[in-house]
């Protein structure tokens, strides 16, 4: 049976820095894949409709709900946000490694559907770093702003259940500890089978050489 691929869940609160650390993280893992999700939020400035999201109209997301198209959805901030169901079991099926970019709820969600996933959370070095990361970016309301900060403290609560935490404090290193995380876990013995086979294999024709050619 072919080995199926992993699934890596990465979650942090608004600010965090975790859209940077991932986008750093799939340029050094470019056989890494990287789940889009879809939102009925409109986009940033520089984001690109089925590079960052698929930005789909609230009419559109709810009929995927009701079509069970979503492996996991939820209304955050005031949006719809959803995981594509077939293109994740497609990739893992195939023995490609997934990451996926979600909430806490939406992460909760797919380590029940998905136990073995691995799940990484991404923390700011400080609560008003949180906060200054989130007025530098100038791209919401205060109210938004506030709203964001309110979840966080929601979505930090989550994090112990979490198998991973980085702390960002400097976008170069947490990638490499996410880097870290993947790499470690590709190199268990269950991710080798398929080598380990290769391997016996051989070591079964050497010992049947070596036998066949004893005087």
């Amino acid at each position: 049976m072919e080995q199926r691929g992993s699934l890596f869940i990465v979650s942090a609160p608004s600010g965090a820095g975790k859209t940077t650390i991932l986008k750093e993280v799939r340029l050094r893992l470019p056989d890494l894949k990287f789940s889009i999700s879809y939102t009925t939020r409109p986009p940033r400035y520089g984001e690109e409709h089925g590079k960052d999201y698929f930005f789909v109209s609230r009419e559109e997301f709810l009929k995927g709900i009701e079509d069970s198209r979503f492996v996991e959805w939820a209304y955050v901030h005031g949006n719809y946000y959803g995981t594509d169901r077939n293109m994740i079991e497609n990739w893992i099926a195939n023995g490609q490694d997934v990451i996926l970019d979600i909430d806490v709820q939406g992460a909760r969600e797919i380590k029940c559907q998905y136990p073995q996933s691995v799940t990484v959370f991404i923390l700011p070095p400080s609560w008003r770093e949180l906060e200054r990361r989130l007025r530098l970016r100038g791209t919401d309301s205060s109210d938004v702003i506030e709203r964001r900060l309110q979840n966080a403290v929601k979505e930090i609560e989550e994090s112990f259940w979490y198998d991973y935490l980085i702390v960002n404090d400097e976008v170069s290193k947490a990638a490499s500890q996410l880097m870290a995380i993947i790499t470690s876990f590709r190199c268990r013995t269950s991710r080798q089978f398929g080598f380990l086979k290769r391997i016996f294999s051989d070591l079964k024709d050497y010992s049947s050489n070596v036998k066949g050619s004893s005087p």
